[in-house]
């Protein structure tokens, strides 16, 4: 779990938030992720915490809060699985001077795929920092394909990514992607990831376009590139020849919800392990593992979701607990919602 510390602000500020970061879609923003340590929050002793006066509750409220919000990276097995791929074919990659071997990672939404995405590319960082500390070097470039992309979104995206100088309109999509290879290359990129990737239609004009381009990066940069996206096997991927062509160089690693299992327990307690509440009974969760697992449908995301919001407003409205009550009164994304409705798992397998 992570939690970003609020620098200071300027007086002028107004009302804008105070934290206000660059996106993992950024140099920056990427490694302020990769150099952001796990957070800790150490409960006050029971005594102390009790004679707090409102205010400076309040005060030690806050901090727990956002806490909190932060959603936990815990390390899955398909963490681990795309973990290992994405460093086998990097290894497999590093002497390859014709096409290069891809991952796709494919799956439902909040089945953890970003999440995994990014880790891959942390360790993959931190691995080469270690290696060649003080260097220069942009080892990992992360980005999202653009919507209704085109070859110059592509080639931009990966442009404000690196912070390249101003690109103006005269600069066509041979131009940016001229100046972002040179800068890749310079930089000693070995990976790429790239978010949100079922945006590419291959059975579209623009999706054949924007997958020409991405092949060019490809052939153009030493690097080993790594997609993630929701369902992409039906999202059009895979289609026509230049589907045909990605499938036969990527090996596909699915995400989705986990069984009702000892992985799924577990996941249940290490969660509930990061809990920061006062009258909170250990276990009280995992004993909770089946219900659980009806709410959310096995989906990471949503548990994640779920027992971060509970606890939020358990510290809100002063339980400081929670329990089977306050779970089912929590709301969460609309799909578990439905899913989790009496009869919706026979009218799913009706459908």
């Amino acid at each position: 779990m992570v939690v970003n510390t609020p620098e200071p602000e300027p007086e002028d500020t107004g009302d804008l938030p105070e934290d206000r970061t660059e996106p993992s879609t950024r140099l920056e923003g990427w490694r302020r992720f990769i150099d952001t340590d796990p957070a800790a929050f150490d409960l006050l002793p029971e005594q102390q915490w009790q004679s707090l006066a409102p205010a400076l509750r309040d005060a030690y409220n806050e901090p727990r809060i956002a806490y909190h919000s932060e959603l936990q990276v815990i390390r899955t097995s398909a963490v681990k699985e795309i973990a290992h791929q994405g460093r086998l074919l990097t290894l497999l990659n590093q002497r390859e001077h014709g096409a290069r071997r891809g991952l796709i990672v494919s799956g439902e939404w909040t089945t953890g795929k970003t999440t995994a995405l990014k880790q891959l590319g942390r360790l993959h960082e931190l691995r080469i920092r270690q290696r060649y500390p003080g260097s220069n070097r942009i080892p990992v470039v992360y980005l999202t394909a653009p919507p209704k992309g085109s070859p110059r979104k592509l080639a931009m995206e990966f442009a404000r990514f690196l912070g390249l100088p101003v690109i103006t309109p005269r600069h066509n999509a041979t131009d940016v992607t001229s100046a972002v290879c040179q800068v890749m290359i310079e930089a000693r990129t070995e990976l790429v990831l790239v978010d949100e990737i079922h945006l590419m239609n291959h059975a579209t004009t623009a999706g054949e376009d924007l997958s020409d381009h991405l092949k060019y990066f490809t052939e153009h940069l030493p690097a080993t590139f790594v997609y993630a996206g929701i369902n992409v096997e039906q999202s059009g991927l895979f289609t026509g020849i230049r589907g045909s062509q990605m499938a036969g160089r990527c090996t596909l690693v699915r995400t989705g919800p986990f069984p009702l299992n000892t992985e799924w327990r577990s996941l249940v307690s290490t969660i509930e392990g990061t809990l920061r509440l006062h009258r909170h009974e250990p276990g009280t969760l995992v004993k909770l593992s089946k219900y659980l697992h009806q709410r959310t449908g096995g989906m990471i995301g949503s548990l994640s979701h779920l027992i971060r919001a509970a606890a939020i407003s358990a510290i809100l409205d002063g339980s400081e607990r929670i329990t089977h009550t306050a779970i089912q009164t929590t709301r969460i994304d609309h799909n578990s919602e439905s899913a989790a409705q009496p009869g919706a798992q026979s009218r799913r397998a009706a459908g």
